[in-house]
């Protein structure tokens, strides 16, 4: 029993560093860089983020497959999932606020990084205020992609929970005398 509790522990703080990692990277990533406005840096922008995207979601996709096919221990599997939940919060944060930057009018009200994170995890959340949204077409559809992709990593973690609840429950039942 003492050894699940330190488990439990350890996982704890590999996400709580994982999202203070996280957020350090985000708030202290230099911005202050400024390519010029004309169609190539756009060309290369949008290039740059459907590779980021690209590569995200095939790592994503062997990351998750390699936890479905890895030990029964969920805990694990759960861990890496908030690892990857934080990077794509971290990467799609800094887009909207780098493309706000850019080509202001993108979005309406969103001005600041914190602006910026409080979208990307209202848009994960499925919440959607209707206080900060897309406008501009860019924006719009790289706040659809966003949307793909958190409904793909939201779907595995319930997966994956929810086979470590059955197996509980199963490990329960067995033992049960009924």
């Amino acid at each position: 029993m003492a050894s699940r509790e330190i488990s439990g522990r350890a996982h704890l703080w590999r996400n709580a560093t994982t999202v203070l990692c996280a957020l350090l990277f985000y708030y202290f990533v230099p911005l202050g860089f400024d390519l010029p406005g004309f169609w190539p840096t756009r060309v290369v922008t949008v290039a740059a983020f459907a590779t980021g995207v690209g590569g995200l979601s095939w790592l994503a996709y062997r990351r998750i497959g390699q936890f479905l096919r890895a030990s029964r221990d969920t805990g694990h599997r759960v861990d890496g999932l908030l690892f990857l939940i934080s990077l794509v919060v971290v990467f799609f944060s800094l887009f909207y606020y780098v493309l706000e930057l850019r080509d202001p009018g993108q979005f309406t009200e969103l001005r600041t990084r914190n602006d910026a994170l409080y979208y990307t995890v209202a848009t994960l959340g499925t919440v959607g205020f209707g206080d900060i949204h897309a406008v501009g077409q860019p924006a719009r559809i790289a706040t659809t992609v966003q949307m793909a992709f958190d409904l793909v990593v939201i779907g595995t973690l319930l997966a994956v929970m929810t086979t470590g609840v059955t197996r509980r429950l199963d490990a329960t039942d067995v033992g049960d005398p009924r």
